[in-house]
């Protein structure tokens, strides 16, 4: 249950070019978040990429840890949050975790604010269906 698994990993050259010339986005600080349903089946209902980028966070200690963080909270709270209500018809939803804040936050602060992420996506994805 809660597992991420190499199939739930967003890798496929192909799929990251489609999701980030094709898709949508969102910021919501400290995450920008881009995603795209596409047609293709799959063992899982979404694929996911987490990115901190190397311009801001010189040193590789620094980024792993934001990024081991960031899956850790993704890890923990997608069943509830993000996996259960999503339309099954649409397809495979694609979906990017970028991060641009300025400082290391610690894993409390990133999780309550990727919770808060899942909402807005769900917001925007099914927006006439209230979500607790």
């Amino acid at each position: 249950m809660y597992t991420f698994r190499k199939e739930e990993r967003l890798c496929s050259r192909k799929h990251l070019d489609l999701l980030f010339k094709n898709g949508s986005s969102f910021l919501l600080y400290p995450f920008r978040v881009s995603y795209l349903f596409i047609d293709q089946p799959a063992d899982v209902q979404v694929q996911v990429v987490i990115n901190v980028p190397k311009k801001r966070y010189k040193r590789a200690v620094d980024r792993n840890l934001l990024k081991r963080r960031i899956r850790e909270a993704y890890r923990l709270n997608k069943q509830d949050k993000l996996c259960l209500p999503l339309p099954t018809d649409r397809g495979l939803l694609l979906f990017s975790i970028q991060f641009v804040g300025k400082e290391k936050y610690e894993f409390a602060f990133i999780e309550k604010k990727l919770i808060a992420t899942f909402k807005r996506l769900h917001n925007l994805i099914q927006p006439n269906e209230i979500h607790q």
